[in-house]
């Protein structure tokens, strides 16, 4: 075998001379073309290296100008032409699939490659995919900053195996000059916000399960994403732990059924499956559900996606899977199911509310922003209160500067009798009171109001209930989310000055404290003691003490406020030690009328009572004008309107 080789070398070799100028023409051609390639990709391979990670803020803004990264329009070169609806799964070859760092900028001066290359092929989903899992979310361009921070919580993580869905073209373009990996859902979506409920929500649902029926094909496994949660933990090594199931999902349990890190006990779950979360892994038996939830919500423009779902995957539930997993037979009786536990998957009440993971001396994986009130507004609001959503910097310097107070809550409304209605009340509207006036000293100062911690007894629900949910870890009174007494949706929205006034902005309870907040606002601080007038020390100046203090007089007017304050303009954190009696009022009628127009349109409701319809009861911002105000819900439909 050995000499026939050398044989035929040996005839190559005369063949060679017989023939060597032509040889030599080829050999320099081929000789210069194997040197050129070496010193591409030698190049790019250097230049990756030496790129520098963008910093923990930069994502957010407009890609920096000054960087050169790989261009992405390589990658989109090769996709194939293909929509959603009739996608290719032919497997591309190895050499033409180009994976880019998340976060690297086409070249500036490049164009966009024309939007029938991101269309969603198996060869787009190859380039991203790691360990044969994907990530995706999807969405339009209203929920921009939500996905810029699902995108920055997975790469934090160390995750690169992800795609952004987009369901117009305006988010489309905006993530492709950013460096987020993006495909085109050919939706032809409205840019704005989507409601709960409406239709456009329910089309969004049937996109989702659009595109599961799309991927799932393509071999890989799917981890998919609303786009209103975070990633906290990388969730694969978790998800591989339990190889035989076909569908993972999370839950709207509330209570726990372990205690541990084990999937929830299936037959103790009674809440729906929460599609806003879950894996799906490519056997004929998901495939197959896919394919049926897909045909039930097309068929049927009344179904809810998540009801679809649940209707479907619970045909048959049960028996286990086996005695340890925690999985169960569901759907057809071929499909293994396991309920992601609600302790560290968490839900908005879980996690907001209930706090479980702490209690439980876990460590969450997600939350999710459901069980939530104030739409889009209310979910952006919890994530910052929990110091995981992103913003720009321009978010935690704002003109103007900002103002915050010390609530003062006695320990008798906080602690002492029952956690009832009367009690409860009692403790919001005590902390009511204060904020109506850090809103009005803002507004006098031109300030944000960083809003401080709410504190309830009860908690907030959309259906009556005794006051905390039986069986769930709610501990009595808690530091609630802000959405279950102010319309945070209200206080963000631009309302007619003429009528309401200036706007008053307004940052959430953990602002201070969060690792964004920069260096010059954090050096910039002014402490305001209120004291009694006419006691010693106590009299209106801007001169602060050795220590950095200003001490201020309680009852001041506005003329007093704004002489004195004037004097701090450049101050970018103002704390009141308290703002009890701070403020007299406005002096000017018309000024205090459009005030109280603004802000006791911030309030919202608490729901609800049992055995009462209606059974939700008003908060009202200016109760204490009213000496036999109670909470009581209204006894007739006349009645049931807000307090203005």
């Amino acid at each position: 075998m050995g000499g026939g080789g050398n044989g035929i070398w040996r005839n190559g070799c005369q063949e060679v001379a017989n023939t060597k100028p032509l040889f030599l023409t080829v050999y320099a051609t081929i000789l210069v073309g194997i040197l050129f390639s070496s010193f591409y990709v030698f190049s790019a391979v250097f230049s990756a290296t030496k790129s520098s990670p963008l910093s923990s803020t930069a994502w957010i803004s407009s890609p920096p100008s000054s960087l050169s990264h790989v261009d992405q329009s390589v990658n989109a070169s090769n996709q194939a032409k293909v929509a959603v609806g009739s996608i290719s799964t032919t497997s591309p070859p190895p050499s033409s699939i180009q994976r880019t760092r998340i976060w690297e900028v086409p070249p500036r001066n490049s164009k966009m490659p024309p939007i029938e290359k991101f269309r969603l092929t198996k060869q787009l989903v190859g380039q991203r995919v790691k360990d044969n899992v994907i990530i995706v979310t999807f969405g339009n361009y209203a929920f921009m900053d939500f996905i810029l921070t699902w995108v920055k919580h997975l790469t934090d993580l160390g995750l690169s195996n992800l795609l952004v869905g987009a369901m117009d073209t305006k988010l489309l373009e905006a993530l492709y000059w950013k460096g987020v990996p993006v495909f085109d859902m050919g939706s032809h979506m409205s840019t704005a916000d989507v409601g709960w409920g409406s239709p456009t929500f329910h089309k969004m649902g049937r996109e989702k399960v659009i595109l599961i029926d799309a991927i799932l094909p393509f071999g890989y496994e799917l981890l998919m994403c609303d786009t209103d949660m975070v990633w906290l933990k990388n969730p694969l090594p978790y998800l591989a732990h339990y190889p035989d199931a076909d569908v993972l999902t999370s839950s709207d349990q509330v209570v726990p059924t372990v205690v541990d890190d084990r999937l929830d006990i299936w037959q103790e779950v009674g809440a729906a499956y929460n599609i806003g979360i879950f894996h799906w892994r490519p056997t004929k038996s998901s495939i197959k559900l896919a394919k049926e939830w897909k045909d039930m919500l097309l068929a049927d423009d009344n179904i809810w996606d998540q009801n679809g779902f649940n209707d479907i995957v619970r045909k048959q539930l049960g028996p286990a899977v086996d005695g340890d997993s925690g999985l169960a037979y569901a759907y057809d009786g071929n499909l293994k199911l396991g309920i992601l536990p609600a302790s560290i998957f968490c839900s908005g009440h879980t996690y907001f509310v209930q706090a479980m993971y702490q209690q439980l001396r876990l460590e969450p994986y997600a939350v999710h922003t459901t069980f939530q009130y104030a739409g889009t507004d209310g979910k952006r609001h919890r994530l910052r209160e929990a110091m995981v959503f992103y913003d720009p910097p321009d978010y935690y310097d704002a003109p103007g500067g900002f103002l915050s107070f010390k609530p003062s809550i006695p320990k008798s409304l906080l602690l002492d009798g029952e956690h009832n209605l009367e009690s409860h009340f009692s403790l919001i509207n005590y902390q009511i009171k204060q904020i109506r006036s850090a809103l009005a000293i803002a507004s006098l100062l031109n300030r944000t109001l960083v809003m401080p911690p709410l504190w309830c007894r009860l908690d907030r629900l959309w259906f009556s209930h005794p006051g905390v949910l039986k069986g769930t870890m709610t501990r009595q009174p808690f530091i609630c989310p802000l959405d279950h007494v102010f319309e945070v949706n209200v206080m963000l929205k631009q309302l007619p000055e003429e009528e309401f006034g200036p706007g008053i902005s307004i940052r959430e309870y953990s602002f201070l404290d969060n690792p964004s907040l920069p260096k010059q606002v954090k050096e910039s601080w002014l402490d305001v003691q209120l004291c009694q007038e006419g006691t010693q020390d106590c009299f209106a100046s801007n001169k602060t003490s050795s220590s950095g203090v200003l001490r201020f007089p309680n009852h001041s007017n506005e003329e007093m406020f704004k002489t004195i304050f004037s004097s701090f303009k450049e101050v970018k954190v103002i704390q009141f030690s308290s703002v009890q009696d701070a403020f007299l009022g406005f002096t000017d009628k018309k000024i205090e009328e459009k005030f109280r127009n603004r802000v006791k349109r911030y309030v919202g409701i608490w729901c609800c009572v049992e055995n009462h319809t209606p059974g939700h009861i008003y908060y009202d911002m200016y109760w204490d004008d009213k000496p036999d105000w109670k909470p009581m819900p209204p006894e007739t439909p006349e009645q049931d309107h807000p307090p203005w």
